[in-house]
């Protein structure tokens, strides 16, 4: 089968896959409005390319956090890639390495963070947590990370609740028996092999405060993931983050808010540059990923692709959805005049009418 697309990876997974690993990946809250919206804003946008700009050679390099990275594309913490192949996140930090870009492992790993290391020493790596009710809990897990390497560490913000995902509740859905959540072992809480979405995780008391705790038990960088108003990018400015993932949790929470591409221009205009902004959600081509940077993101992620990519040949699949990424993104930067990352501006953008 040949795959030339992102698209031609979705229609793989959804064939291959077994239907409870699908509805869980594919997964949005309610009528998944958002979750499809995600997609949909991009074509909304129209690029107004520049010609005749000698664009012979051209360069995808950027940095995220300082450290240079081939092309502005990361891969979002997702859970559970044991699900789509039995390497699982071991296989996707391979990739990662492969591409020399950042690889956001979750807490909902299904390989531990040994074995993600093991398997790619010279990766660059965040980790995402959650803040539980018991602190000492994710201490000993942002510790142990930390301890192992990692660069940075990603709070998802927007999860006090699980949001209302339809499909988990008809398939009753549980983690299968081989399968556990590695970050889980060896902590004091007991290990539960349940759904992610059952088990409780985010305490939803959190607040600002705990960015300033957080902050004091670790020297890595935090970036906040699930900002979507000027509003909480600000106050992420304000309490001395490194960074802002605009983020919906891919459609996952809360049916009905924006497109993180709708949401990117105001937090960008609120951030005014002292922190980094990414994104993730709907990367679907190098034009989207065109647009976002247009629009100030200074590196994107993508999620559910690389699961796609992980069904279809495990670590050799997420590679080839991050090289058609790569691609695609050079041909968009380049017939639009820019011969590099620094070159890509507002200029380029126009919000269609339609």
């Amino acid at each position: 089968m040949a795959m030339v697309c992102l698209n031609d990876f979705e229609k793989y997974a959804k064939e291959h896959l077994s239907k409870t690993a699908w509805d869980y990946y594919s997964a949005g809250a309610d009528e998944c409005c958002t979750r499809d919206d995600n997609v949909l804003a991009y074509k909304r946008i129209r690029l107004r390319p520049r010609v005749l700009r000698d664009v012979s050679e051209s360069d995808t390099r950027t940095t995220v956090q300082g450290t240079e990275i081939s092309f502005p594309v990361g891969i979002s913490p997702t859970g559970l890639h044991c699900l789509a192949w039995h390497e699982g996140e071991t296989a996707t930090a391979r990739a990662a390495e492969a591409f020399n870009t950042c690889y956001i492992t979750s807490t909902y790993s299904t390989s531990s963070v040994e074995e993600i290391v093991a398997a790619a020493p010279n990766g660059y790596r965040w980790f995402q947590i959650y803040v539980f009710q018991d602190r000492k809990f994710s201490e000993q897990i942002v510790r142990r990370v930390e301890a192992l390497g990692y660069k940075a560490i990603v709070l998802t913000a927007d999860v006090p609740y699980f949001g209302n995902r339809r499909n988990f509740i008809l398939n009753q859905f549980k983690l299968p028996p081989h399968l556990q959540l590695k970050i889980f072992n060896g902590l004091h809480q007991k290990q539960e092999n349940a759904v992610p979405e059952k088990y409780h995780t985010s305490d939803p008391s959190i607040t600002w405060k705990d960015v300033h705790w957080l902050q004091s038990i670790t020297s890595l960088p935090i970036i906040i993931k699930g900002i979507l108003t000027k509003e909480d990018a600000e106050l992420a400015v304000e309490h001395g983050v490194q960074g802002i993932i605009v983020s919906n949790h891919g459609g996952r929470q809360l049916d009905g808010t924006l497109a993180t591409i709708d949401a990117l221009s105001e937090i960008v205009g609120a951030v005014k540059g002292r922190i980094e902004v990414y994104l993730d959600g709907g990367i679907r081509t190098g034009s989207d990923i065109l647009k976002a940077l247009a629009l100030g993101a200074k590196c994107v992620f993508i999620g559910r692709p690389v699961l796609w990519g992980l069904a279809y040949k495990g670590e050799e699949g997420v590679r080839e959805v991050l090289q058609i990424l790569k691609n695609e993104f050079r041909l968009a930067m380049t017939l639009s005049g820019c011969r590099n990352v620094a070159e890509i501006n507002r200029n380029l953008i126009q919000f269609s009418k339609l």
